[in-house]
């Protein structure tokens, strides 16, 4: 089936690709959505220790989204890259199924996931990046990030039902593996690869940041990253306020779904008309407003929707700024280098935040932590 006026307005190559990162979504938000639950409340482990946990998941990826970048445009290969990572979020699900209850696999499993996120991440957006008209970025990785929240969506759905009719974590597991092999498939038949001419001795990711304007956009991401929470500490403070009975923990991240699928497009527009900065951080004041209701035991939908309205405004909006500072043979790198400072903060913020509630509480970190977020914007105002 074609769609004339859809590819019209969007290339070909970047529906490709939502279609792979919507089929790979709903693997990995079939897991996802059941891990925070089931390492806290399940095997118990303690706010600090899921939160050492959690920061793999950002951790990790730092350590070779640069090398993945590096690679990519070095070997002018970005689909392959990507390809490799795909296949090796796949093969982590199994690692998840063999692990049982310890403690110490599952986290090598997370790690193995985590690679394979940061080896795909910073070549797939530049891939989207390099297949759309620059000032159509904003729309490119809105209607990108549509079609992977759709996969988002239909994750927790799809392990809400699994363990409805087995009760079994080990076969959302097994389901999650095969969906993610067809994720890799779709992405070897229907995704094309983008080469462009390297310059000698160009492929140097540090050297990017010499460009004032891409320096200040990495200082910004980085520094936002440190006071963000993470989903899974959110989904978790909002099952222990809202008293959810534990099966209905995978939903949750359904209603920030359905809003970030409904909004991501047009926030991607309004991006490309009035800036894409001025929305990424009109998405951090959600963000605010997100810790001020959960402070406050505030409404479940209204948390979930404010979190949607924060994804809709800053994932692929970041990427679309970042996207035209940099020459198109270094796309990769350059993107990898800001996705790796973002994962590094928020590894940081995880650990940290997963520290003050076992001392403390939940509530004492989300107020400093919304505290970071408007100093951070007060900073970027004086900083331009």
């Amino acid at each position: 089936m074609k769609f004339p006026r859809l590819t019209a307005a969007v290339p070909a190559n970047v529906l490709a690709l939502g279609v792979v990162s919507l089929v790979t979504d709903i693997s990995s938000e079939m897991v996802t959505a059941v891990l925070p639950f089931y390492l806290v409340l399940v095997l118990g482990l303690s706010p600090l220790a899921f939160g050492l946990v959690d920061g793999l998941y950002f951790g990790v990826t730092a350590l070779v989204r640069l090398a993945a970048g590096h690679a990519a445009d070095r070997w002018q290969r970005r689909k392959l890259v990507a390809g490799i990572g795909y296949g090796l979020s796949a093969v982590c699900k199994l690692g998840l199924l063999a692990a049982g209850s310890s403690v110490g696999l599952l986290g090598a499993a997370v790690a193995v996931d985590r690679t394979g996120k940061g080896l795909r991440t910073a070549p797939r957006d530049a891939l989207i990046s390099l297949s759309a008209a620059p000032g159509a970025l904003g729309q490119a990785f809105g209607v990108h990030r549509a079609m992977d929240t759709v996969g988002a969506f239909l994750g927790p759905l799809a392990a809400f039902a699994v363990l409805g009719l087995t009760g079994g974590y080990d076969v959302v597991f097994v389901v999650s593996f095969a969906v993610a092999v067809l994720g890799v498939l779709m992405l070897v038949l229907y995704v094309k690869d983008r080469r462009e001419p390297v310059p000698a001795g160009k492929v140097i990711s540090f050297g990017l940041l010499r460009d004032a304007a891409f320096r200040k956009v990495c200082l910004l991401a980085g520094a936002l990253g440190l006071v963000t929470v993470s989903d899974a500490f959110v989904y978790l403070l909002l099952q222990k306020s809202a008293g959810l009975a534990p099966e209905y923990f995978p939903l949750l991240p359904l209603g920030t779904a359905a809003v970030y699928l409904v909004l991501a497009v047009p926030l991607g527009k309004l991006a490309d008309k009035v800036g894409r900065i001025p929305v990424f951080l009109g998405g951090h004041v959600a963000l605010v407003a997100v810790y001020g209701l959960l402070v406050g035991s505030g409404p479940v939908l209204a948390v979930l929707a404010l979190f949607g309205v924060f994804y809709a405004a800053t994932d692929g909006v970041l990427m679309a700024a970042a996207g035209p500072l940099l020459p198109a043979s270094l796309k990769t790198s350059g993107l990898a280098l800001l996705q790796t400072g973002q994962a590094v903060a928020r590894m940081i913020s995880s650990i940290l935040y997963g520290a003050a509630w076992t001392a403390f509480g939940p509530t004492p970190g989300l107020i400093a932590m919304g505290a970071g977020i408007l100093g951070c914007l007060a900073f970027w105002k004086v900083l331009r």
